[in-house]
C-alpha cells in the first residue's frame, strides 16, 4: 500500500522504516529534511511537502510533537496546505502522537466536514521499541478507518488494542497510561531518596520488589535509569513529560475527575526545567526529587 508519514522525529524514523520493511511505498515528510533523505536510503520516498506526502495516499500517518504541530500539519501553514487540504476524499489520517482529548475530537470532526477519516493511535515505548517494531499501539475511530490502518499499524507494534469508535478514547487511555508511568517515576525517585539516605543501595532494593514483588520491565528500565543516573541521552525529553501531564490535567479538568498525584508530579516536572534538566530524560523527574531531599 502507498502510505505517506509525516514526523520523522526518533520515534517517527523507526516505525517508517518499518512500514518500508514491511513492503508499503512510503512517502515520508519532516520539517527537517534531512531526516527523510536519511529513510531515503532503506527505500523511502522523500516527499517535499505535507501535500506530497498525501498525494496518492490513502492512509496518511503523524508522529508530531505536540497539538500545535499537529494542527499546523492538518490545517496548513504559510509553507504550504496540510493534510485536510491534500488528502484524498475517503482518505484516512491516523494520527501516532500524544495529543489532547479536545484536540482529537475536533480532528475527527474537521476530516468528516472534509469527507475524510480521522483514527487516533498513540503509541507506548521509546525509541528502540519503536526501531525493533515492538509498540504497544492503542487505536480508536470508525470501524471501516481503523480496519484498514490495523494491518498497517502491525507492521509498527507487537500489539494493537481497539478500544471504541470514537478517536479521542485512545487519547484518554494514552494519557492515562503516560500518568501511571510518570507516578511510577515519581515513587521510585522517592524511594530511592529514602533507601540514599538510609545507606541502602536502590539497586538491590529494585532487584527486591521488582524480582520478588512483582515484575515488570518498565520498572525494570526506568528503575535502572534512576538507580544509575542515566538521563541521557534522552529517550523521552523532560519538556515532552511536562506536556504530556499537562495534558493528563485538562483531561481531568474537562471531567472533573480530581488527580492530585498528576498535579504534584507536574510541579517536579516544571522544577527540572527550571533547574535547566530540558535536555535530560523526563526520569530525570526522579533528580528533582533526589536534589529536594539534599542528595545530588
Amino acid at each position: 500500500m502507498r502510505v505517506g508519514f509525516i514526523g520523522l522525529g526518533a520515534m517517527g524514523q523507526g516505525m517508517a522504516r518499518n512500514l518500508v520493511k514491511a513492503g508499503h511505498t512510503v512517502s515520508v515528510w519532516n520539517r527537517t529534511s534531512e531526516r527523510a533523505e536519511a529513510l531515503a536510503r532503506d527505500g523511502a520516498i522523500v516527499a517535499h511537502s505535507v501535500a506530497a506526502a498525501c498525494d496518492e495516499a490513502p492512509v496518511v500517518f503523524t508522529m508530531v510533537s505536540d497539538d500545535g504541530a499537529l494542527i499546523d500539519v492538518v490545517s496548513g501553514t504559510d509553507d504550504g496546505p496540510g493534510i485536510e487540504e491534500s488528502l484524498a476524499s475517503g482518505g484516512v489520517h491516523v494520527s501516532l502522537s500524544t495529543i489532547s482529548v479536545d484536540l482529537s475530537a475536533r480532528l475527527t470532526a474537521a476530516h468528516r466536514e472534509a469527507g475524510q477519516h480521522f483514527v487516533a493511535a498513540p503509541v507506548f515505548g521509546r525509541p528502540d521499541v519503536a526501531d525493533a517494531g515492538k509498540l504497544t499501539i492503542v487505536a480508536a475511530g470508525e470501524d471501516a478507518a481503523v480496519a484498514q490502518a490495523k494491518p498497517l499499524l502491525e507492521s509498527m507494534g507487537q500489539k494493537v488494542f481497539v478500544v471504541g469508535t470514537e478517536p479521542e478514547k485512545a487519547n484518554v487511555v494514552k494519557l492515562s497510561g503516560n500518568f501511571v508511568i510518570a507516578s511510577m517515576i515519581e515513587t521510585l525517585g522517592e524511594a530511592f531518596a529514602l533507601l540514599r539516605k538510609s545507606g541502602v543501595d536502590p539497586m538491590q532494593f529494585l532487584e527486591i520488589v521488582n524480582g520478588n514483588i512483582f515484575r515488570s520491565p518498565v520498572y525494570e528500565n526506568y528503575g535502572t535509569l534512576i538507580a544509575k543516573g542515566r538521563f541521557t541521552p534522552p529517550g523521552f525529553r523532560l519538556p515532552l513529560g511536562l506536556k504530556d501531564v499537562r495534558l493528563i490535567l485538562a483531561a481531568s479538568d474537562a471531567t472533573a475527575t480530581p488527580m492530585p498525584v498528576a498535579a504534584v508530579i507536574r510541579d517536579h516536572l516544571l522544577s527540572g526545567v527550571a533547574r535547566g534538566k530540558s535536555d535530560l530524560d523526563w526520569s530525570a523527574l526522579a533528580q528533582v526529587v533526589a536534589e529536594d531531599a539534599g542528595l545530588r
